[in-house]
């Protein structure tokens, strides 16, 4: 499932909690705004709902009609939602609850029940059992229960692990798993959940046949994910950090705290759609905070983005890359009128970026399309075109295959952000400090139609992105078309280039 984001080189094969507090922003209409005033030090860090310190609390007594089930008695919650019709209402005691100890052993819910922790109620795994809740029924509900010591595979997720419909997961906690704390279904809500030191993912948005919509993914703290170092153990997996979303169509990302997390914080990877990504703190994760990658139209707006992609932007300059690997990464996506959604284009708006390892780069792999084998997500296509089978010669080579064939980079617009850099906060002297809008030379396959430097020249003129109305604080840099080509910012502005119109600059080196 996970894809590389980008390499130069061809690869081998083919509503409870917010932090508008913290981020120092309002929310409002979709009508554009100046950057409010940047927090400063840690007192925005400070005003955050630390969901995993302070979990809430759940009834200390078993409400009217629920079934109590007792931590005393292994395999009791299992056994009981068995014997129990749908809709029935499930009560944990406090203490610690199992399952019976065996690797397949797990609660399978029926239609409409519904799973309430006492304070104090855990489910444990004991690193035996692979899942803690599974099956197909909808409408499940999951409240302040800890979830933890479970072993799912690889990709693989240890709530709603088949990944059912219109499940409701509020004030759990779930930690300390292998794989993915939970997956998704369409219409799934996540609220005000610790999302913590789980293997791989907090949440493997991900759903067998593409069909996840109506995503709430709202006031969560998704903290220390990908223990297990996925990136490093399979390289270019694609496949770690603290939330991945995989075409989902129609997505609420607001009010959360992903933090800590070794790889991305944010990362919708494969022909996502509709995104509203607002007012969250996505701060000191090793990679980017948000990459959007192969996906289209999105709001990106009021977040507080800041200390991200240290680890990773750090260990990529070290080696000698000269890429502009950014906190904020598009890939191949942008704005497309024809696929319905809130929003024709990708705007981003009144964010701070603030000390980060880069800024905004917007990417396009002229070598990656329908089925060309340096598409990683080999399987996909293009959400414009139903049967990939026709992006092929020589269809390809003109309208609408051409154009249809591709994910492309396009209608941007990044404005009314505030963009702050201190190299001496960040400890770098160079590739830090940088904005981008950039292509590779097209060279692959030998059936391609997009060689030579017309993708680079597409995404940087003629594709509708758009800078303007910003401010900088900060030594920042401008890279366009490629990587050899870095600008100041009077050249960025002057032609040909023309972007951030009416934003301003100041160089002096203090943040804030």
């Amino acid at each position: 499932m996970g894809i590389t984001c980008r390499r130069w080189a061809l690869p081998a094969a083919p509503l409870a909690l917010t932090l508008l507090a913290a981020t120092g922003c309002t929310s409002s209409p979709d009508a554009p705004g100046k950057p409010a005033a940047a927090p400063s030090g840690s007192g925005a860090a400070s005003a955050v709902a630390r969901v995993c310190a302070t979990p809430a609390a759940g009834p200390a007594t078993a409400p009217a009609g629920a079934v109590t089930v007792d931590p005393d008695v292994v395999g009791d919650l299992a056994e009981k939602t068995k014997d129990n019709p749908p809709g029935t209402t499930f009560w944990l005691r406090p203490g610690t609850h199992r399952l019976d100890p065996e690797r397949y052993a797990q609660v399978m819910p029926k239609r409409g029940d519904r799973y309430l922790g006492a304070p104090g109620a855990v489910l444990d795994g004991g690193k035996k059992n692979a899942y803690a809740f599974s099956g197909t029924a909808p409408d499940v509900t999951i409240r302040y229960l800890t979830v933890q010591r479970f072993v799912a595979p690889t990709d693989e997720g240890v709530v709603n692990h088949d990944m059912a419909d219109g499940w409701v997961i509020e004030h759990a906690t779930i930690q300390d798993n292998d794989g993915a704390g939970l997956m998704a279904g369409a219409r799934q809500q996540v609220r005000a959940n610790c999302l913590r030191d789980n293997g791989q993912y907090g949440m493997n948005a991900y759903k067998t046949g593409n069909t996840i919509r109506d995503l709430v993914v709202e006031g969560n703290e998704v903290v220390g994910n990908n223990t297990g170092d996925w990136e490093r153990r399979k390289p270019g997996c694609g496949c770690t950090g603290g939330i991945k979303f995989w075409a989902v169509d129609g997505a609420e990302v607001r009010g959360n705290w992903v933090h800590g997390n070794r790889g991305a914080g944010l990362w919708a990877d494969t022909d996502n759609n509709d995104f509203r990504i607002e007012d969250n703190l996505v701060e000191e994760n090793d990679g980017a905070a948000l990459i959007y990658e192969i996906s289209y139209n999105a709001v990106i707006r009021n977040n507080t983005i800041r200390r991200n992609n240290w680890v990773e932007g750090r260990a990529s300059a070290t080696r000698g890359d000269d890429f502009p690997f950014a906190t904020v990464y598009l890939s191949e996506a942008g704005g497309e009128p024809r696929v319905a959604a809130r929003t024709d284009k990708i705007d981003i708006y009144r964010n701070l970026l603030e000390n980060n390892w880069n800024g905004i780069t917007l990417w396009e792999n002229a070598d990656r399309f329908c089925n060309s084998p340096a598409n990683t997500s080999s399987g996909d296509c293009t959400l414009l075109v139903k049967d990939k089978d026709q992006c092929v010669k020589p269809a390809i080579d003109k309208a609408p295959l051409y154009a249809d064939c591709r994910w492309k980079t396009q209608r941007v617009d990044i404005h009314d952000n505030r963009f702050v850099l201190d190299k001496s906060v960040v400890k770098c002297t160079e590739k830090c400090d940088r904005m981008a809008v950039l292509a590779n030379y097209g060279t692959y396959p030998d059936w391609s139609p997009y060689k030579g430097k017309r993708v680079a020249e597409a995404i940087t003129f003629e594709q509708h992105n758009r800078w303007h109305d910003n401010a900088y604080r900060g030594p920042w840099q401008f890279v366009v078309r490629d990587p050899s080509q870095v600008l100041d910012r009077w050249q960025w502005q002057g032609p040909p280039y023309r972007q951030d119109a009416g934003s301003t600059f100041a160089t002096k080196r203090a943040g804030g």
